[in-house]
């Protein structure tokens, strides 16, 4: 590279290592952090444009594919560490692949070739390309610190098996780097072309359109026609760009060919411009050492600007890696610190239940209900509700009353209201609440499941097998808290339903009940519309025709339902009077029975042998199914009044339910969670026997905290290197003035006797 180079260092040139090593390591980690901001070099160029024989001349080495078609199809992404010389170093040049770590490469011919292997292993032997990357180190006492990136160059015809989006793709991996606003672009045009339409500064201009951070190279001088410079596109009178240009000689392809090495193509192009009539006159625009300390210097002024950001950023980033580094944890060795920490964890997994059931966390949501709030919901909005909405005498007719009535009285006609069909519809009702009791247990249940499965602590996910261990603990433990609670709400379900209190304050009382029911019916008779009957019927009216009109004047709304009638009854064959009912011979139906017999008998027939024939009275044989009778206005009373006491008790054991239900959940399961479930971790869990096991965490935990270490720590550097930066720069500003390139209109190099120039992070890109 020339001792001239070595000679020159910036103040940028401190924090270049940091940063490059910063982009190796992002790089292999991915994610969010791939994505940080950082000052670079981006070179393009077309693929006949020399960019080759540029970036070997930077690097120092000749290791790149070579051909006439498309060889760089893959991004090679190259990290050149300066390595100091010691007597016991040997000196000698060594290239690592990360695909391949420990394994050195001393002859570069073979780094050329693995690179090629590498490309068709992912490329394919065709010309297809890839944007996966190739990482190779190369380490040695004569290159500086830097970062050259390689990218596939633009073509725009595809060839063998590439895509036909292939430009398309290859523009955009270019873009993707070039757009950024901390990236300088360094537009690489062949002299023997025409540069007002040259590729790469069309490609720069789309990404800088004001050309700020563009710098122009120009090659192959030494091959223009003759008679004709490149002086005015040097000077920037062709395409104005802000950082000026600078003109380079290649390595000839007979060069190449002949195998004539880097020092002595530079040691060529030295020559060339020093005695050429033209560019004698601009040296400080022309040749590779030029270049290299026109970068340094535009670097050192771009990272005077990008500083503030770039360390906001960085800090921002290394917030991040030390919360990972959290969650990772530190390794435990001895069973102190694992017993220590184990029961850290259990602590700390409690103490997040109880916080989640009693809406006591750090993080209070505000887009849902949760924790304890969703138990709360499930009692009042739910349970309650639920039990609200229910009608006792929703599924229970007038019919069914009746009967239940007429059953309990058995063989005799009640004087009173029997109370025992009272007490068998009210239990039967009451029995119906076990089931909407038995669910809101379950939905108590399946959210504190929720609570245990979602409450995990930093260092709980560390652990897979603690993890899994405690879930199953706590599982068995609301499994077993269920069985208590589970009877406790069956006893108060039995309790309600053995014994009727029918002292109750808030009970209605029978005779209260009655009155209420002669008022509905009386009511409801006097709303009706009755419809009228002609005279000469009314007469014909029976008694029994009279208790039908007093049911049939009770609305639906009063019974429950219509009553069953008696034309519903099944008849029996022989009979053929309707005014009979089972049960009870109708006087009328013998009467005429005796008169048609006297009206079919003989003229032969005498009186005597009339009295001789018996008179025969046939019973109907009562059906399978009995029915109940007409109901009379007697049992009319009773049925409303016995739904009223249905109604009225049921309210009273509702009341009851809704109360005691809950407080037997929140006794028996919830508290009991909340209070005694530190306890069984420690009975189950904390014995010495089962740490190995429970805080064994896996292979991939210990390598997210190597590498959340290791980046860690640059970003540490980094920062702490940027603040001795910035403190250079205003130490400086303060002590030493400094003259301004008229060109470039940025600050004159310091010349240092001794040192290194640290080159900046250089990405090359072919464009064909």
């Amino acid at each position: 590279m020339g001792e001239d180079i070595r000679a020159n260092v910036t103040i940028g040139a401190s924090v270049i290592p940091v940063i490059n090593k910063l982009q190796d390591i992002l790089a292999t980690v991915g994610g969010e952090l791939s994505k940080i901001s950082l000052p670079q070099v981006v070179v393009v160029g077309s693929q006949s444009s020399g960019k080759s024989s540029v970036l070997e001349a930077l690097v120092g080495r000749d290791f790149l594919p070579r051909g006439c078609d498309i060889c760089t199809r893959r991004p090679l992404v190259l990290m050149l560490e300066n390595r100091a010389r010691t007597p016991e170093d040997d000196g000698r040049e060594w290239g690592e692949f990360r695909h391949l770590p420990g394994r050195r490469f001393h002859d570069f011919s073979k780094i050329r070739k693995e690179i090629q292997a590498e490309t068709e292993k992912e490329a394919g032997f065709n010309k297809g390309v890839s944007d996966k990357h190739i990482r190779l180190k190369i380490s040695s006492p004569n290159v500086l610190n830097m970062t050259l990136v390689d990218l596939p160059g633009i073509t725009k015809v595809p060839v063998g098996d590439q895509p036909s989006d292939i430009e398309a793709r290859i523009r955009r991996m270019i873009m993707s780097h070039i757009t950024q606003e901390n990236c300088i672009i360094l537009a690489v045009s062949p002299a023997n072309s025409d540069l007002a339409t040259s590729d790469a500064l069309q490609i720069a201009k789309e990404a800088d359109p004001t050309g700020s951070r563009t710098i122009g190279v120009i090659t192959k001088l030494d091959i223009m026609d003759r008679g004709t410079n490149a002086c005015n596109f040097l000077l920037g009178k062709v395409v104005p760009l802000r950082l000026g240009y600078v003109g380079v000689v290649n390595r000839s392809q007979e060069d190449i060919n002949k195998e004539r090495g880097i020092q002595e193509a530079l040691a060529y192009e030295e020559q060339f411009f020093r005695d050429h009539p033209v560019y004698n006159g601009l040296s400080d625009r022309c040749g590779i050492p030029q270049l290299a300390k026109k970068l340094n210097q535009i670097l050192e002024q771009h990272i005077r600007t990008a500083l503030p950001s770039l360390k906001a950023e960085l800090n921002s980033y290394m917030a991040l890696v030390a919360r990972d580094l959290k969650v990772y944890g530190e390794v435990v060795q001895s069973e102190a610190e694992q017993g220590m920490m184990l029961l850290n964890i259990i602590k700390r997994y409690c103490e997040d239940f109880s916080a989640m059931v009693d809406g006591k966390g750090q993080e209070i949501l505000t887009s849902q209900l949760y924790g304890g709030a969703r138990i709360h919901y499930i009692f009042q909005s739910i349970f309650v509700k639920t039990l609200e909405d229910i009608d006792p005498c929703e599924d229970l007719t007038g019919e069914d009353i009746q009967i239940a009535i007429q059953n309990a009285t058995g063989p005799r006609s009640a004087i009173f209201g029997p109370e025992v069909p009272f007490e068998v519809l009210v239990r039967r009702q009451i029995s119906q609440l076990l089931d909407p009791c038995l669910q809101c247990l379950q939905f108590v249940y399946d959210e504190l499941i929720k609570m245990s499965r979602t409450c995990e602590s930093t260092d709980l996910q560390r652990f897979p097998f603690l993890q899994k261990h405690l879930k199953e603990v706590a599982g068995k433990f609301l499994r077993d808290a269920v069985r208590p609670a589970e009877r406790m709400i069956e006893n108060l379900i039995e309790m309600e339903m053995g014994y009727i209190n029918s002292s109750h304050p808030q009970f209605i009382s029978g005779s209260k009940a009655v009155e209420l029911a002669m008022h509905q019916i009386k009511s409801s008779q006097e709303n009706k519309d009755v419809e009228r009957v002609p005279t000469t019927e009314k007469g014909q009216k029976s008694w029994t025709g009279r208790g039908r009109s007093v049911v049939n004047s009770v609305p639906n709304h009063v019974l429950g339902n219509h009553s069953h009638s008696n034309n519903d009854r099944p008849k029996s064959a022989g009979s053929s009077s309707s005014a009979r009912t089972w049960g009870i011979p109708s006087i009328f139906g013998s009467k005429a029975s005796s008169d048609e017999s006297q009206l079919d008998k003989s003229p032969g027939e005498t009186p005597h042998d009339v009295q001789r024939t018996p008179a025969t009275v046939q019973l109907m044989e009562p059906p399978s199914i009995l029915r109940p009778p007409e109901i009379t206005e007697n049992e009319t009373v009773e049925m409303v009044a016995t739904k009223i006491l249905l109604q009225s008790y049921f309210d009273v054991v509702r009341k009851n339910i809704e109360d005691l239900v809950p407080k037997a959940i929140m006794h028996f399961l919830v508290n009991p969670a909340k209070t005694s479930l530190h306890n069984t971790f420690i009975q189950k869990l904390y014995r010495q026997d089962l740490f190995e096991v429970l805080l064994q965490e896996q292979d991939e935990v210990a390598a997210k905290r190597k590498r959340a270490r290791e980046m860690f720590l640059v970003l540490q550097q980094t920062v702490q290197t940027i603040d001795e930066v910035e403190s250079d720069m205003v130490s400086q500003s303060e002590n030493a003035s400094s003259t301004v390139d008229i060109n470039t209109g940025l600050p004159r190099i310091l010349e240092i006797s001794s040192g290194s120039t640290q080159l900046p992070m250089v990405y090359i890109s072919t464009v064909t």
